[in-house]
């Protein structure tokens, strides 16, 4: 189920009416879409529905679908694109010429802006009143939000991401400069929405590295791919389980659900499978996992068949193995991947005997019980010094999101804020978070609090879902070494 995915709840006659003003758009831009604006889609099989709680807007089946059914369509011309941004305004490809340095990401991302800046003028003005006003992506997390991560791991990848995104917008500011946009415009704010819009919401197309954002397209939330799986009844069936499921994620392409055909000229979208009356239709943007959508969409899946969790090893462990580092890892089950498995059975085996018993640590087999009971110790033992060593355990975490919920019962955020989360960071970091957004006005203050609580609330969350896996894996680890050491 998603937790949290950035789309806008229509939850107020604006939302409602730019709803309606995106739907208009789209029929007369060749979507197809009922005379009502309440539903799209080929045969009005699709309406557009509220889902609290499982992602908020999305498409809901408004008549059986099949899978495999061509459930929509959106032409080419309703398409943005960088291509199709310069092709309607000169002074925006002439003024683009001299910046070679600048990503195709870049170059859509001061695009985007410098359409949006055009407001009402612009064609796509219905689709941009529809967007979200603020995205939840890592790059957009600040240090509160970023230290509540609480893994290494975590915390690196949001402050990579944060970097990366101020370097690459003071790289394009000149290029904004020259085009005059708008100040509010300008600043790192607007980058990091017009980032998360393309992050999120952008569709490949093969004429477009940068590719497209598709109106209406993505009304569309997310499901994460899946793959059918066996059971783990024995430890000889594990082997190859895990041999299956580390090939699949490797070798297999994106899962999706549409694309651009040439032949139609538009974006189609199909069915992945069969939904009934009232479902909501869901899309695979791909296999990732929670920290990754954080990353690119700013949501993440409370039970996430795709999330991989890391724990640390030992040096020598990654020099004994050649397997690369990020395919050592726990599966969202609780199990150890293949390769962390493979690479622990070799580490357990005497220096003496691993040349000639290493094929058989590579092939996934089990070296011998001794050696098996050795790896689940060792795993298990991290795992308890990993949830040992966390600031706060799981119930607390689960009991702080669920205060997080409470925060509407509340007229001023900031003493909630106060409240809440005092004693786990600080009064003094929650004051300087206080003094930052209350520089704004105060309306614009209470939209910024609120949009830090929400990533604050993220961040709690994905720490739970690493914590929970990692307890699984405690837990599975003990189970394998008493059922090993009674045989």
């Amino acid at each position: 189920m998603v937790v949290v995915n950035g789309k806008m709840n229509p939850s107020s006659e604006a939302e409602q009416g730019d709803l309606k003003s995106l739907l208009k758009w789209a029929a007369e831009h060749g979507v197809e879409v009922s005379e009502s604006y309440s539903s799209l889609g080929r045969g009005h099989s699709l309406g557009v529905s509220s889902f609290p709680g499982a992602g908020g807007r999305g498409v809901a089946a408004l008549r059986p679908i099949t899978k495999g059914d061509l459930i929509l369509k959106v032409p080419k011309s309703a398409l943005i694109t960088t291509r199709s941004l310069l092709s309607r305004d000169e002074t925006l490809s002439v003024a683009l010429k001299p910046h070679h340095s600048l990503s195709p990401t870049q170059v859509f991302t001061v695009c985007l802006l410098y359409e949006t800046n055009k407001g009402k003028a612009s064609p796509w003005h219905p689709y941009f009143l529809h967007l979200p006003r603020s995205y939840s992506i890592l790059a957009a997390f600040g240090e509160l939000e970023t230290q509540a991560l609480q893994v290494d791991y975590a915390i690196w990848a949001a402050q990579k991401a944060i970097t990366k995104a101020k370097y690459e917008w003071k790289q394009a500011s000149i290029l904004m400069k020259e085009l005059k946009l708008k100040p509010p415009l300008l600043t790192f704010r607007a980058w990091i929405w017009a980032t998360g819009t393309i992050s999120s919401r952008t569709l490949h197309v093969p004429w477009d590295e940068a590719g497209c954002l598709c109106p209406v397209g993505d009304l569309f939330n997310y499901a994460a791919p899946t793959e059918e799986s066996g059971s783990f009844e024995d430890v000889d069936n594990w082997k190859n389980e895990y041999a299956k499921d580390d090939l699949d994620t490797h070798h297999s392409q994106r899962l999706t659900d549409g694309g651009y055909e040439e032949d139609a000229a538009a974006y189609c979208f199909y069915a992945k499978k069969h939904y009934n009356v009232g479902e909501q239709v869901l899309l695979s943007y791909g296999t990732y996992t929670n920290l990754e959508l954080l990353e690119h969409y700013g949501f993440l899946l409370e039970d996430n068949p795709n999330e991989k969790v890391f724990i640390p090893l030992e040096l020598d462990m990654h020099s004994l193995s050649c397997w690369p580092k990020e395919s050592l890892y726990i599966h969202q089950n609780g199990r150890p991947s293949f390769a962390l498995m493979c690479a622990l059975r070799l580490w357990a085996t005497p220096p003496y005997q691993r040349k000639s018993i290493g094929h058989l640590a590579y092939s996934g087999c089990q070296i011998s019980k001794g050696n098996e009971i050795c790896v689940m110790k060792w795993i298990a033992k991290k795992c308890d010094a990993v949830l040992k060593e966390m600031p706060t355990a799981i119930e607390e975490d689960k009991s702080l999101v669920h205060l997080i919920d409470k925060m509407e019962e509340y007229e001023n955020p900031w003493e909630w804020l106060k409240e809440v989360f005092g004693g786990e960071f600080g009064n003094n970091n929650i004051m300087r978070a206080a003094c930052v957004v209350e520089r704004d006005e105060p309306s614009t203050a209470l939209v910024r609090t609120k949009m830090l609580i929400d990533r604050w609330k993220l961040a709690v969350q994905w720490r739970i879902v690493y914590k929970t896996i990692v307890a699984r894996c405690l837990s599975y680890c003990t189970d394998i070494i008493n059922s090993l050491s009674v045989q």
